[in-house]
């Protein structure tokens, strides 16, 4: 174990990684223990938090540390271009192409290609780069002609590409096959002391490039440092040490209050989104989260007063015991269990069989209507598409696999 931790903190110096939080250790050791295969392996962590070095890890120690290696970002690459920038292109294969071009997956043979924002990679450059993958294969554009390489491929992300792949933005097949070995890099705020560590890190640097004594903090300004969520991470740290280093030349013990100058001020999430498992969550991301929590509380309340709506006794204990579902309900005696009217928004009280009829088929009206169009949408999407479920899939804005399940549900096989 000694050794281990030993070797860590070597391969830490060596790439310039600074601090000694267990999860970022963790990742420096996975990195360490996968380098000598030709694993695939897929780095996610927020935006700043450093997951180039971790690809350099992995190819400084494996058997391919003498071939080349390339960093792309697959988000800053146009989407008629992406295509040829990998994989290379025939000359006249189209308009500016006046000579043939090799790609990176053919000048990076025998070496390593790191595809940093893998998840903004176009649908049909994800199924060339399974073909890589999959057979070491690829074919240039404009030819026919196939190509071999052998390339170890390490990818990395900042979004979560398990929603993509449920949009139907990123294929399947190729997630699992990119994520063989995961490694996770922690963001900053998960680092705890490691944000001291690299403030005195930066500012050493800054003194020494421009020969002037580097600042400090006293110790009200590093609880406040501490107590910051960094959204930039590493990156909007670094930032800030510059920022302060130049502005505040006569300063060399940095306050809290001058510190809080600098500070950008955090915009605070809705109490009912869980922020610890989530990265880069946008204002849109939340919305849609809380609609959609919203639509399986009606469901839910839709499908109880359904299978319940013949059983007074059951749907007065289920009002008992769901209160937040029912908190507009007051509180029914036996003889008369309250129904919930999804509809109105309204309660009442069971006072006839008709009244009971009524929210029956209102309730179950409005359901089956929503399967009808559902179908209804399926069917007309099949047929446009000559029963081409994925081009189908892609017209309805779901995935493959959402649409086979429907498929199957509606008995649309044939």
């Amino acid at each position: 174990m000694a050794h281990l931790e030993t070797e860590i903190q070597s391969v830490k110096q060596r790439f310039g990684i600074i601090g000694n939080a267990p999860m970022l250790n963790n990742a420096v050791r996975i990195a360490m223990q996968v380098s000598p295969t030709d694993m695939t392996v897929l780095i996610t962590g927020e935006s700043g938090s450093g997951k180039e070095s971790f690809s350099k890890i992995i190819h400084a120690l494996s058997p391919r540390k003498h071939g080349q290696f390339i960093a792309i970002n697959c988000g800053s690459i146009p989407e008629g271009t992406i295509d040829s920038e990998l994989f290379g292109h025939e000359k006249g294969s189209f308009t500016g192409a006046h000579e043939a071009r090799k790609g990176y997956f053919e000048v990076t043979n025998g070496g390593t290609i790191f595809l940093d924002e893998i998840g903004e990679m176009p649908l049909g450059t994800q199924a060339r780069l399974l073909r890589v993958l999959e057979y070491g294969e690829f074919i240039k554009v404009g030819s026919s002609k196939v190509l071999k390489t052998d390339v170890r491929v390490v990818a990395a992300t900042n979004v979560n590409l398990l929603g993509k792949v449920e949009d139907g933005k990123f294929r399947e097949d190729l997630y699992y096959r990119l994520n063989t070995v995961p490694i996770y890099v922690p963001p900053l705020r998960e680092r705890g002391n490691d944000v001291e560590l690299l403030f005195r890190k930066f500012a050493s640097d800054f003194a020494e490039r421009y020969k002037v004594k580097p600042i400090t903090l006293t110790p009200e300004a590093k609880d406040l440092l501490l107590k910051y969520r960094f959204p930039g991470n590493i990156r909007q740290l670094k930032n800030l040490v510059d920022q302060i280093s130049v502005l505040s030349p006569e300063q060399k013990e940095i306050t809290a209050d001058i510190l809080r100058n600098y500070l950008p001020q955090e915009r605070t999430l809705p109490a009912l989104y869980n922020t610890a498992s989530t990265q880069d969550i946008s204002e849109r991301e939340i919305l849609y989260k809380v609609l959609f929590d919203m639509r399986k509380d009606v469901t839910e309340l839709k499908r109880i007063v359904l299978e319940n709506i013949n059983n007074p006794a059951r749907a007065a204990q289920i009002v008992k015991e769901n209160p937040e579902l029912f908190s507009e309900v007051h509180a029914a005696k036996p003889e008369e269990p309250v129904l919930l009217n999804i509809n109105s928004g309204q309660s009442a009280t069971t006072e006839g069989d008709e009244e009971v009829q009524d929210v029956t088929h209102e309730t179950a009206e409005d359901s089956l209507s929503i399967e009808k169009k559902e179908k209804e949408l399926i069917m007309r999407a099949l047929r446009k598409n000559n029963n081409r479920r994925k081009y189908a899939a892609r017209d309805l804005g779901i995935s493959e696999r959402t649409l086979y399940r429907k498929i199957k549900e509606y008995e649309l096989e044939d």
